[in-house]
């Protein structure tokens, strides 16, 4: 499996990204963002997680505007994979990608811990070797997290099954670290090919650090 993951000024987690995948045997590339093309043979890019452009104006607002997004939206539209990750959910949401926005945490903290989080839907390529229900302990590094979508969004969301991780404590219950609408962790869009999520995966890849709860979910990339 070749996987792509973008790089962009700002970007501190695609070296984790790249470990985490190459970790679980897929091949690794770096892709700096006035890169024009995504290689042919890719089988996921991942829009990796950090402070593009220093999140001025907003969380992802200008990433979105670099080259190499034209070619993800055309790579996306063709049907590749893409996941976005905290701030790569964030440059996804502000390109359009996927739907809904990420704003400034409800108690206008910068959150930085271990959350559990519940799977709601799994009827897709990353969270298809988890269980509905299943419960995973994912760390959040976070100041803009707070995921808004408005009502219709939100129904669109549940009706199409886009709605894939929400926030709770270790016995599945509501908790919500920084306001999102509905505890919304994570999404997809309706051709469930692009996924987004604020916590990071990629940080939970060894027990000896926390938690290896990362490796069930992105394994579902290369299964």
């Amino acid at each position: 499996m070749r996987v792509g993951v973008l790089q962009f000024p700002g970007t501190n987690c695609e070296y984790d990204t790249q470990y985490a995948f190459e970790k679980l045997g897929a091949e690794v590339e770096i892709i700096w963002h006035k890169d024009t093309a995504i290689a042919k043979d890719t089988d996921l890019v991942v829009v990796a997680g950090g402070f593009s452009y220093g999140d001025y104006l907003r969380s992802g607002a200008i990433a979105k505007f670099s080259p190499i997004m034209k070619a993800i939206g055309e790579y996306a539209s063709k049907g590749g994979r893409v996941l976005g990750i905290c701030n790569g959910f964030q440059i996804l949401t502000e390109s359009r990608l996927l739907p809904g926005a990420l704003k400034r945490n409800e108690h206008l903290h910068f959150i930085s811990k271990h959350h559990h989080l519940k799977v709601q839907n799994n009827d897709n390529d990353f969270l298809k070797l988890l269980e509905v229900g299943e419960i995973v302990n994912i760390p959040i590094a976070h100041h803009d997290g707070n995921y808004y979508i408005d009502e219709d969004g939100l129904k669109s969301l549940q009706d199409n099954n886009q709605i894939l991780l929400t926030y709770c404590d270790e016995n599945g219950n509501e908790s919500n670290p920084n306001g999102s609408v509905a505890s919304i962790a994570g999404v997809c869009n309706e051709n469930k090919n692009v996924f987004g999520l604020m916590p990071h995966p990629e940080r939970a890849m060894e027990k000896l650090l926390g938690s290896d709860d990362g490796v069930k979910m992105l394994e579902g990339f290369l299964a």
